[in-house]
Formats: C-alpha cells, structure tokens, sequence
C-alpha cells in the first residue's frame, strides 16, 4: 500500500538542512515547492504540505542520519501516549510525524501568552512517563514544548537515549514558579529572550541556576 508520506518525501529531497556552531538553528536551502517551514531548531527542520496537514516533516542534516535512526526508536518505545506526536515513519534524512497545531513555549513567552501551571505539570507527568519506558527526559526546552488548548506537548525527543541530566527543564521549573509572574500577560522583547537563551547555552551542562538567574538579574537591573 502506497503511504501518503511516500510522493511527499520524495518532493522534499531538494531541501537540504546543514547545521551550525554554537547550538544555533539549522540553515534551510533549496526549493521545498508547496511545503511550508514551520520550525527550525539545532539539528532539523519541520515542514508541513498545506493539502496533508495532518503530517509533519522533520528534515535531519544529512550528516546525522543517525539521530533520525535514534528518534524513530524512542518514539516506538514510547508508544501511544498524549503527551508525544506519532512517529509514522522514517526514511532517509527524514522522519514522518503527526503534526501539532499550538504555540511553543518560547513564542508565548514573546507574545505574552499566559502559560498555565497545567501545562508544567504535563511535562513533569511526560517526564515521569519517559522513565518509566526505560528512557531519559533530556533536551526539554522552550522551543520543543508546545502549548495546546492550555496543555503541553512535547515535540523532541532526540536525545532520550542519552545518560545524565542537564537541568534544562528543572531550570526552567524554577525560573517559572519564581519569576514567572513578574511577566505573565507581557510581551517579552526577542532579544531579550535570546540573549538569555545564548548564555544558558554557554553556561554548560549542569551548571549553577542561582549563579545564571543572578547574572540575569544583575543585567536587567543595569536596563
């Protein structure tokens, strides 16, 4: 049987994703005809065809087709659950999901979108749900958690299969329920919000929340 996927695949292999240093989104090039780019981040790009909706097309570097391999495997292990797209198939560079309609963390931080506390206890149930398929919540981010009708999906889970922690998420837990009222229902200007990003980025692995939250603090106080 002919899947839809098939004919849109081979109409997305003259895009060609590279990615970039430093943990920066991935460059887009070539001519993706009646698909739209509806998402960039560090190691893919997500496209969408508006006469099938339904699916979105998560385009690797072609360079790591490995992580396309690794994702497809977590997916399967995660199976059916709300709080994850459906993985329907893997070819290539490309993996074939179910497209999620909502807004991105980061952008209702930009647009002044409230974010529920629902939505964070979603992703700590997603985080308890993970582990007990056996696998690691890593890499949980603004960019990849999507808010839904006042609930969270989260739409990476490339690096589950990776050991340790890297705070990113507890981090953020903390920022929410300490500083997050100080914002709820304002815009946040985008530099601001990724000159903050670029430094947790720079900050490593592990590192101290209290030293981070103070450099920020200290830096919009001087604003």
């Amino acid at each position: 049987m002919e899947h839809p996927w098939n004919q849109a695949i081979d109409a997305l292999s003259t895009v060609h994703v590279k990615s970039n240093p430093n943990n920066e989104p991935v460059t887009v090039s070539g001519d993706a005809g009646e698909f739209k780019c509806i998402g960039v981040g560090t190691d893919a790009a997500v496209f969408q065809n508006p006469s099938q909706p339904m699916y979105a097309y998560k385009i690797y570097d072609a360079d790591k087709l490995d992580k396309v391999e690794v994702e497809a495997s977590v997916y399967k292990q995660l199976g059916d659950s709300p709080y994850f797209p459906t993985c329907y198939a893997a070819r290539g560079e490309v993996l074939v999901l179910s497209y999620e309609s909502g807004t991105t963390l980061f952008d209702c931080i930009l647009q002044g979108v409230h974010i529920p506390k629902q939505a964070v206890q979603d992703v700590e149930d997603a985080r308890d749900y993970v582990r007990s398929k056996g696998l690691n919540p890593r890499d949980i981010h603004l960019k990849n958690i999507l808010l839904q009708d006042g609930r969270a999906k989260i739409i990476d889970v490339s690096e589950y299969v990776l050991p340790g922690n890297d705070f990113r998420w507890e981090h953020l837990k903390r920022g929410y329920d300490q500083y997050y009222h100080l914002i709820d229902g304002s815009s946040v200007p985008f530099w601001l919000v990724e000159t903050v990003r670029k430094w947790y980025n720079q900050t490593g692995e592990g590192s101290s929340y209290e030293e981070f939250t103070n450099k920020v603090m200290k830096f919009l106080f001087k604003k």
